[in-house]
Parts: structure tokens; C-alpha cells; sequence
């Protein structure tokens, strides 16, 4: 059997490797924004593992390592294919939004090992913002950022997964960290300001007070629709207030009124609207100092399947 020792070296169970995961899940989701992508991802690295013999299994050390090895390359293959996907999608992309935090169902992730280098942490990872600009970023600098500033990868073994140099590796997440830092809003506010600023937009939309609304936007406050080409939805960012206004105005003329909710979305409050039982939007807010600046709002039904209940 599998899991009787080989040459003296314990084969590992299904408890110890399945326990991974969590881990690989959280993991392929932040280098691919799409929860179902990053679910067959594991699976995929799941079935290569159990492809090998009992005594291949029973060579490797760290299977957590071996896994995450190879989800992480197929990731990089995936993104590799990942533009010329984009350009047959309709309208704008999204990456999938989840609920919470971010992490897995079945309990909190293991802490990554501890590396003196910038570092960006699990919840900041997470966020629609970040996620936004890390699909601006070559395959290989996501990965290399993922894998060292997240989860405190080594770049000896970053390499290894990307297939460059270690110094090549350390460029690329230099490079990608430039990226985010230029993407940053120059002060960040804290959670209840955040909370407190959605719940009075939510709010204001509900009474479909036009002035509030306009209050509450940035001047130059962006929002971005993903339909898919599945549902109605905008195919271009709109911006400005009063034109986010307008937008938001049509949506609620459209048929029955949306009941929205103030939920969790990746890590910070965003808000849900249902139509009946029907889950119609999750949006992503980005608030900066105490308006909002940036709105992502999923309508494609195809993101709208998990966690949202």
C-alpha cells in the first residue's frame, strides 16, 4: 500500500496531503482572481500527485512543497493563455469576488514562514485592488510576488517554480512591488471609515438621493462592470460622479428594485443587491480618504456562484 514505509521513508496519507488544500486554493486564487480556476488548479495538481508510485510519493520530503510547486506552475501556464482569453471576453474583467476574507472554507491558513523583506499580508492580497493590479503584471511577476512577498517563499525556490534565476526572480517582485506602491492611495483609511462610508452610500442609493450619491463619490470615482456578456452591464469604465450617479439611477429603474446588502467583499465592507431571490451584483469599494474612488461590481452569474447565500 501507499502509505507503508519504502526504504525505511514514511509514504504520507491522504489526511496529511489533502490537508493542503486550503492553502493551494487561497494560493491559485490570488495568481488567478477566479475561485473556480483556482479550484481546478488543485484538483489538477491533486491528480499528479496520486499519478505517481508510492515510491516517487515516498521520496518527496515536503509534499505541501511538491504541491504547491506544482499548482504554482500550472498558474503560470494558465496565465500565460490568460490574454488571449481576455480578448475574446465581453466587456470588462473582473477577477471573481469572494466573501470574507479570502480564505478558504475549512479555517485560517498556516503562517508563512518569516522573511525580513517587504511583504505584503494575506489580507492585503486579497483585495479587489490588489488583484486589479496584479492582472496588469507578467505572469512571472505575479508569481514571483505571490509566492516571496505572501507566502515568504525563498527566491532560491521561486526560481525553481518560474524557471529564471533567483536575482531574476528577486527583479520581478521588485518590479511588481513598484506597481502596487504606484496603485496605492496615499492614505489608506481604516475599517470603519470604510464601513461607515458604504453604509451611507448603501443607504443613499436606496433612497435614490441624488445629492448624497454625488457627496459621497470622488469627482473623478471610476466604476467597472463586469457582465461577461451574460447579463446587462456597462462595457466601458465609467467615470465621474455624476455619470457613476446616472448609472446607478438606471440600475434601479430597471425593473424590480435591488434589495442591497452591506457585505464582506475580499477582505473590506462592499456591498450585494439581489433582485427576489436572485443574486444580480457583488460590488468591491475602494475608499479613499472618506469618499469612494473606485467601484468594481460583478454582475456576470458565472462569478456569483460561491459563498454569497
Amino acid at each position: 500500500m501507499d502509505t507503508e514505509p519504502v526504504s525505511g521513508r514514511y509514504d504520507p496519507g491522504p489526511a496529511a496531503v489533502l490537508g493542503e488544500r486550503r492553502a493551494l486554493t487561497s494560493l491559485a486564487y490570488r495568481l488567478l482572481g477566479s475561485l473556480a480556476d483556482a479550484e481546478d488548479v488543485v484538483q489538477e495538481a491533486y491528480l499528479r500527485w496520486y499519478r505517481l508510485s508510492g515510491r516517487e510519493r515516498e521520496q518527496i520530503a515536503s509534499p505541501g512543497g511538491w504541491l504547491t510547486t506544482v499548482a504554482s506552475r500550472i498558474c503560470l501556464d494558465l496565465l500565460g493563455s490568460a490574454r488571449a482569453r481576455r480578448e475574446r471576453y465581453v466587456g470588462e474583467w473582473i477577477p471573481e469576488p469572494v466573501p470574507g476574507d479570502g480564505t478558504p472554507p475549512g479555517g485560517p491558513l498556516p503562517n508563512p514562514p518569516p522573511d525580513p523583506a517587504d511583504r505584503v499580508t494575506l489580507d492585503e492580497s486579497v483585495t479587489m485592488a490588489f488583484l486589479v493590479v496584479l492582472d496588469s503584471m507578467t505572469p512571472a511577476e505575479r508569481v514571483a510576488l505571490i509566492l516571496h512577498d505572501v507566502y515568504g517563499y525563498r527566491f532560491t525556490d521561486v526560481a525553481v517554480i518560474v524557471g529564471r534565476t533567483a536575482a531574476a526572480c528577486r527583479q520581478l517582485a521588485t518590479s511588481a512591488r513598484r506597481r502596487i506602491r504606484a496603485a496605492q492611495p496615499a492614505a489608506k483609511p481604516d475599517d470603519a471609515l470604510r464601513q461607515r462610508v458604504v453604509r451611507d452610500f448603501r443607504r443613499a442609493w436606496e433612497a435614490q438621493d441624488i445629492d448624497a450619491l454625488l457627496g459621497l463619490l470622488d469627482p473623478d470615482a471610476t466604476v467597472v462592470v463586469d457582465g461577461g456578456g451574460l447579463v446587462s452591464a456597462a462595457r466601458q469604465p465609467i467615470h465621474g460622479g455624476r455619470q457613476i450617479v446616472r448609472y446607478l439611477m438606471g440600475f434601479v429603474g430597471r425593473g424590480q428594485p435591488p434589495a442591497l446588502q452591506e457585505r464582506t467583499v475580499n477582505g473590506q465592507p462592499g456591498l450585494v443587491a439581489r433582485r427576489g431571490d436572485d443574486l444580480v451584483v457583488v460590488a468591491a469599494v475602494e475608499v479613499v480618504g472618506d469618499r469612494i474612488a473606485r467601484i468594481w461590481a460583478v454582475r456576470n452569474p458565472e462569478k456569483l456562484r460561491t459563498g454569497w447565500a
